[in-house]
């Protein structure tokens, strides 16, 4: 603790972010890092807690509280108060990977858990982390990692998400041969379609990608595991297979109307924004259209912020669920996140654009409208009450009378992900519990032997931050289980 008043002399301060009416023009990441003194004086506040909670990375009910992988914050951000940029970097990449990726799309449990968030504001650290990283690149210390040994071992990944990325990286370190198998025409899965440029620029996700190729990673792209090659075939190939396929499958609107031309899943749309980005055509296009995405969740804001950037002549934001209170309420204690109302990127710049956060609350789509030609025109709602039968437990009410007719011109599903493609861990002879695979608790093996699972396939929707836990933690069980064939092939069983 390089400061003992740090947190005393110093206000939190967020990330400098660039004008609302200047950034809708471009599909450059609307935040930049820290300045030196900035960061220098954020670092400062760290109290050097005699039991720090924002590394803990545990789960509280569903609540994530303190970092998935444990990050060693303290330490990081005294040496950054103390100017050892170097040291700060080689502490951070202990535990992350991809701190260029955390420091940029992750919520920050850590800072909910922050010991100073009980009656101030949280360390930043989440802003921290990427200036390290970022000043790592810059000066030329993120080099590639060679391994001088190799085992001879092969292991296949079919995934190139955070979690796929993650067991690459930690296996290869290991020395084994890694293969990672992408369906689609880049690699990096859910950072690279998944999550907008203005979230997260792809030369980021590409220029991590190329350091992995140099360290002796491989990557197949356009190549879909289950159909091009078959599970047998990675078997017989390879020495174990992680499976890192994540929670492709996305929940569907169950309403009348739902097949008209206009309506599209939210990952079809980020896809198809990041593709139109990178070979300049857009697949699916809002520019002049009133559209209407339905689903109050982080995947919503950004189909928000793209929607605008394509200029469209309208955009609104469905939630079920109330806003949220301004501050913490009676059962959301710390060190549980802080579940309170923010203005996010893409709601700062609705407002700015339209004049009004684009948000509707406690509201329930009830019908699509569509004309002769079966383009949707039109959308019924009909507001809600959400009623607490216990602490933990509610249901929602229709409120007769309060039925609204929307007009639009395109509508987006962003109501989350059902799970994985469950054809594929059959191919593999995996037991799956609905959506997800089958393993023991804190266990990645599957009932196949030598075939893994981690990151969404395993434990459903969630945080990259907990990906790329999943990702480290199946390399340690591969990495065992490789050992642990070499002996007894060696003892000739």
């Amino acid at each position: 603790m390089g400061k003992p008043t740090g947190f005393i002399e110093f206000q939190r301060e967020e990330a400098p972010e660039r004008n609302p009416e200047e950034r809708i023009h471009d599909w450059h990441e609307f935040s930049d890092p820290f300045n030196d003194d900035t960061v220098r004086n954020q670092g400062a506040r760290c109290m050097d807690c005699g039991t720090p909670f924002c590394h803990i990375g545990i789960e509280i009910g569903k609540e994530t509280c303190g970092c998935p992988i444990n990050n060693l914050i303290p330490e990081w951000n005294d040496l950054v108060f103390k100017g050892n940029w170097k040291e700060a970097l080689e502490r951070l990449l202990l535990t992350n990977n991809f701190p260029e990726f955390t420091g940029r799309v992750c919520p920050a449990p850590c800072e909910g858990s922050c010991t100073l968030a009980i009656s101030d504001s949280p360390v930043a650290i989440k802003n921290i982390e990427r200036t390290i990283i970022d000043k790592g690149f810059e000066n030329g210390w993120i080099k590639p990692r060679i391994p001088k040994i190799r085992t001879g071992k092969k292991v296949a990944i079919v995934g190139s998400g955070p979690a796929g990325l993650a067991a690459a990286d930690m296996l290869n370190q290991r020395g084994h041969h890694v293969t990672v198998f992408e369906r689609a025409d880049r690699p990096g899965g859910l950072l690279m379609y998944g999550i907008p440029n203005m979230k997260l620029e792809k030369q980021i996700v590409l220029r991590r990608i190329r350091l992995l190729e140099e360290e002796g990673i491989e990557f197949i792209l356009n190549t879909e595991v289950g159909r091009d090659i078959t599970a047998t075939e990675l078997n017989q190939q390879y020495n174990a297979v992680i499976l890192c396929t994540g929670a492709q499958i996305q929940w569907d609107l169950n309403v009348e109307g739902r097949e008209g031309e206009g309506v599209y899943f939210a990952m079809d749309y980020l896809t198809g924004m990041t593709k139109g980005l990178l070979d300049s055509d857009f697949h699916i296009n809002a520019e002049g259209k009133n559209v209407i995405v339905i689903g109050g969740g982080d995947t919503g804001a950004d189909c928000v912020a793209t929607a605008i950037r394509q200029n469209c002549k309208s955009v609104v934001q469905f939630s079920k669920h109330p806003v949220l209170p301004q501050k913490r309420g009676s059962n959301n204690l710390w060190p549980t996140p802080p579940n309170i109302f923010t203005l996010d990127y893409a709601y700062e710049e609705a407002k700015n654009l339209f004049g009004k956060d684009p948000r509707e609350y406690l509201i329930q789509t009830k019908k699509i409208l569509r004309d002769d030609d079966g383009c949707v025109t039109g959308l019924i709602t009909v507001e809600m009450e959400k009623i607490f039968t216990d602490e933990k437990n509610y249901y929602f009410e229709e409120l007769p009378g309060t039925e609204k007719l929307w007009p639009v011109d395109m509508i987006i599903i962003a109501i989350g992900f059902k799970g994985t493609d469950v054809a594929l861990l059959e191919q593999f002879g995996v037991e799956h519990q609905g959506f997800r695979a089958k393993t023991n608790p804190n266990q990645y093996e599957t009932s196949t032997k030598g075939v893994f699972v981690a990151g969404d396939v395993r434990r459903g929707q969630s945080l990259v931050v907990w990906a790329i836990r999943e990702g480290r933690e199946v390399a340690e069980k591969v990495d065992e289980f490789l050992q642990i064939e070499s002996k007894r092939t060696a003892q000739g069983f």
